[in-house]
């Protein structure tokens, strides 16, 4: 897992911009603390950073290969599972390796295979090849969008970076966030292919950008295709365990210290039980983690969404597997660091308002780094298997809108209501998620003979594993490697999304629980208590101390008279909240006041320009 950047130019000499491309390869130091190398030539400049975690000497990037024709260079961020088993096909080839890093393979492999490499990889990844030969970039980005990927066009080529923060570190990016960069941010949706920032793309999941100088062109090599399931339910489970068996051991490879994100759901669980097995195997103790916040379990109130605390099941799984566990425990202080609220918003660079959510995560992932550089993680599995409470409301179904954000309107007030008056018109944000809420329905197939409720939960889960999923992907890795922790996620891997994302609904449902599927595929390592779990999401501090921080923090940045988050943010909203009983406050005012400190922070950071038009 690393940083990667480059700059390729068409009309210009780049020999003489090296400072350039140092300044955006060092806005990705977090992502790459053990190297740094940068590749010039006339036409291009690569900037690397590298987390080191397979072949920990030999991995040096950028990679180059020298042919005939020309040199072949990588930049390359992830990692590839099954790269023994590509090595071993390429040295058949005729191959021969320098190294024993999955970058050479990936590099190797598209000397073999060209622009082909992509369909052979499992992994997760974003990875940019300078070919001389043809004068060309390709940029490659792994199926479900695991890691990053952005660029920028610009007139004689393209800017490219894993995070926003080294593209915008080139002088001929502005800082602009106009209209719809606002309503994508304040949508909690994420349309394929856009950023925050105007002007600014990603490379899409499953999809390869070509740059070469007659232009940009895309291809896509994967997109989630509908396809009829004849297994049966006892197959259907057994294919299941396999899969996440085989992909938990792919993803325990690594030459550093690795552990288990362990919230006591079923999922992380999942994960835990079946990588102490194999570690087991190999005489090696799992090492588990896990976030609470003081005083959580004694003194735990149930909401619309949290049945119980997390600790009492972290506990179970922890003894049944015999992990090496940790508690991180936070208290209010450590949640209301404004340093800390700071580096999570620099991290995502996107003030997305989760507040201690994003805070608690971050210092989990600054606490695991201290023992280890890889941990796995159960996210994505609801997603996959169907796991939040929505999938089983009928109110989210019967709706014309994102089923998660259907359920937070029946629970909720409006989430823009910090905004301006003139600018919460303007956006007209219920708007443009119904725009984005028909382009993707448009683009899902259905099988002929799909029953209404099978076509329904088809849209349904489709939704989740394009849109949803993403934000929540996207969160993951950039406030993970903001601490260089490298975190997988063994749910992501494509054969078990393509295989159970075709599965009935009916049969993902089986016995009138959510996730039955996979409750069944990992029953065998799971403590009973948390094979009965209901879904519980990521936990949040319900401490009132937390919301009385954040008003202190409010009522100094009211006191600001000009600060220009006040082209946001409406005074009236913010002067009413800071003056409530933090006791009492509601929990849609909480995170709009959550929204409204990462706002601030992010004004500071970046010193963006708005353009509402």
């Amino acid at each position: 897992m690393c940083g990667i950047t480059g700059w390729v130019s068409y009309g210009a000499d780049l020999v003489g911009q090296r400072h350039v491309i140092d300044e955006m390869t060092a806005t990705m130091a977090c992502r790459g603390p053990d190297e740094t190398g940068t590749w010039v030539r006339r036409d291009v400049a690569l900037g690397h950073r590298r987390l080191a975690i397979i072949d920990l000497p030999g991995g040096t990037q950028p990679m180059e290969v020298e042919t005939p024709g020309g040199s072949v260079v990588l930049v390359y961020s992830g990692e590839t599972y099954n790269f023994t088993e590509l090595r071993a096909e390429l040295g058949g080839r005729g191959h021969r390796f320098r190294t024993d890093s999955d970058t050479e393979v990936v590099l190797r492999g598209y000397l073999e295979w060209g622009e082909g490499l992509a369909e052979r990889l499992n992994g997760m990844y974003a990875f940019a090849i300078w070919d001389e030969r043809e004068r060309k970039l390709v940029m490659i980005r792994d199926r479900m969008g695991v890691k990053p990927f952005y660029y920028f066009p610009t007139p004689d080529g393209v800017l490219f970076g894993s995070e926003p923060k080294a593209i915008l570190a080139n002088p001929l990016v502005p800082r602009v966030v106009d209209s719809t960069g606002l309503r994508e941010l304040m949508a909690f949706t994420k349309a394929p292919g856009w950023s925050l920032w105007k002007d600014m793309h990603e490379v899409e999941p499953g999809t390869v950008v070509r740059v070469d100088a007659g232009g940009i062109r895309t291809a896509v090599y994967w997109t989630l295709e509908t396809r009829p399931h004849t297994d049966d339910r006892e197959t259907t489970i057994e294919t299941v365990r396999e899969l996440l068996v085989d992909t938990v051991d792919r993803q325990l490879v690594a030459d550093v210290p690795r552990c288990v994100l362990l919230s006591g759901g079923l999922d992380s669980s999942a994960i835990t039980g079946m990588a102490a097995a194999r570690l087991a195997e190999q005489g090696e103790q799992l090492r588990t983690f896990s976030v609470d916040f003081s005083g959580q379990e004694e003194n735990f109130q149930p909401d619309e969404l949290r049945d119980a605390p997390d600790a009492p099941f972290v506990r179970d799984v922890a003894k049944l597997v015999g992990s090496a566990h940790q508690d991180v425990v936070l208290d209010p202080a450590d949640l209301t660091d404004p340093a800390v609220r700071r580096a999570a918003v620099r991290a995502k660079d996107i003030p997305t308002g989760l507040g201690d959510m994003d805070i608690s995560l971050y210092l989990l992932f600054k606490a695991i780094r201290a023992e280890s550089t890889v941990a796995l993680s159960g996210e994505s599995a609801d997603e996959v298997f169907g796991g939040y409470r929505w999938f089983h409301d009928d109110s989210a179904h019967n709706t014309t809108t994102f089923p998660w954000l259907a359920f937070q309107n029946a629970v909720s007030t409006d989430r823009t209501a910090f905004l301006r008056p003139d600018v919460r018109d303007h956006l007209d944000v219920p708007a443009y998620i119904g725009d984005e809420y028909a382009a993707a329905v448009a683009r899902i197939d259905h099988l002929d003979g799909e029953s209404a409720e099978e076509r329904r939960m088809r849209t349904v889960c489709n939704l989740h594993l394009t849109r949803f999923v993403r934000v929540l992907l996207d969160r993951k890795d950039r406030i993970s490697m903001a601490v260089g922790l490298e975190v997988r996620v063994p749910f992501c891997d494509h054969r078990i999304v393509e295989y159970v994302y075709n599965t009935p609904w009916s049969m993902k449902t089986f016995d009138g629980k959510e996730k039955s599927l996979l409750r069944r595929a990992a029953e065998h390592v799971l403590p009973p208590s948390v094979v009965g779990r209901v879904k519980s999401p990521y936990p949040s501090t319900q401490d009132p101390g937390y919301a009385a921080a954040m008003q202190a923090q409010a009522r100094e940045l009211h006191a600001e008279s000009a600060h220009p988050v006040f082209e946001l943010i409406d005074r009236g909203w913010l002067r009413r909240t800071v003056e409530m009983d933090p006791a009492a406050m509601p929990g849609p005012t909480r995170h709009s006041l959550d929204r409204m400190l990462d706002l601030y922070h992010w004004f500071e950071i970046h010193n963006p320009q708005i353009q509402l038009s």
